[in-house]
């Protein structure tokens, strides 16, 4: 069933986001620039910049003003006052690194788990009308691929297990208390602005831009499904907008999970000769053991998205790849 757009945003509705200096969360707001949402942030900038924000707000003269709060989802003072008078939470604000959740699992726990749930417990509080979380492929763990949202949860890491006790927590502020959550759960994105990340996809451009050797761990058969950040913006906004089922009365439901990707399998040893011929650059490959609580094969099964959200997919990999090497060498 397709769910048809609120016109709820063109009222100049707040929007907060968290980890709003970050990787998806900078995309996020030059995705919006024109959407007349009045924005704001909340950063701890423990990994995202300022830098990025006064960049985009140079660049593009549609960018709204953007009240910026640097400030930690688990202070509960800073998440009062970042939460106030918003009518949307945009929830981004996360620790992300799969193999440092395994090194310490308590610091994850604690940002991914006790984080969300301050956040969600002050959304109720202040009346918040939409929370959008930022879930991931990591709940699943290893499937026998497509994966979709019917598939029982196995995480592998403790930042798969956190992210799922997220999705939880939002299920159960959304009947409870009748918080209007959505968690998305989001394949591997790349794109602008990711130059501090972990993933594979920014370590082997890194390594293509400063020609170093690529490591790739295990055989590089592994699998994955490659999303860019424009089409996790447009996921994320249709999160926000969409309210009823077309030509009917149905609210649309509450506590909804969705995979947003792409649907596309590509191998690690197949993303690595692409980059090569994006590049230009003759890539060496050294091999190391594959790494604890890291899915083998993995991509999604993306209808219920499409049917439910309008969901649609509009960056190629090449395409998407070919975009970030020319913002690399900006």
């Amino acid at each position: 069933m397709a769910y048809s757009k609120s016109n709820r945003h063109s009222q100049g509705e707040t929007v907060l986001i968290t980890g709003g200096c970050g990787f998806i969360g900078t995309n996020l707001i030059k995705y919006l620039a024109d959407k007349t949402y009045q924005l704001r942030i909340l950063d701890n900038l423990s990994t995202g910049k300022e830098e990025n924000l006064k960049k985009l707000q140079s660049q593009y003269y549609r960018l709204p003003n953007v009240d910026s709060i640097v400030g930690d989802i688990r202070n509960r003072k800073m998440v009062n006052q970042a939460v106030k008078g918003v009518d949307a939470v945009v929830h981004l604000a996360a620790h992300t690194n799969v193999v440092e959740s395994i090194e310490n699992p308590k610091e994850d726990w604690d940002i991914n788990v006790n984080g969300t749930l301050n956040l969600l417990e002050t959304c109720r509080k202040n009346g918040v009308g939409r929370f959008i979380f930022a879930s991931s492929n990591a709940v699943l763990g290893e499937q026998s691929p497509p994966i979709d949202e019917s598939k029982t949860p196995k995480p592998l890491s403790p930042y798969g297990a956190a992210k799922l006790t997220g999705e939880a927590l939002c299920s159960s502020y959304c009947h409870s208390f009748g918080l209007n959550v959505i968690s998305l759960r989001f394949a591997n994105c790349y794109g602008p602005y990711s130059e501090h990340k972990t993933n594979v996809v920014s370590r082997f451009m890194g390594c293509a831009l400063d020609g170093t050797s690529l490591i790739i761990y295990g055989d590089g058969n592994q699998t994955r499904d490659f999303v860019h950040v424009d089409d996790v913006c447009q996921a994320i906004y249709l999160a926000l907008t969409t309210q009823q089922a077309q030509g009917t009365q149905q609210t649309f439901p509450c506590g909804e999970v969705f995979q947003i990707a792409t649907g596309v399998e590509t191998s690690i040893r197949n993303l690595a000769k692409l980059i090569g011929e994006i590049t230009g650059r003759e890539l060496q490959i050294i091999h190391e053991p594959e790494r604890k609580g890291e899915i083998k094969r993995n991509y999604s099964n993306i209808s219920k998205a499409r049917a439910m959200l309008g969901f649609k997919p509009k960056v190629e990999l090449r395409a998407g790849l070919n975009n970030l090497w020319e913002w690399l060498n900006e």
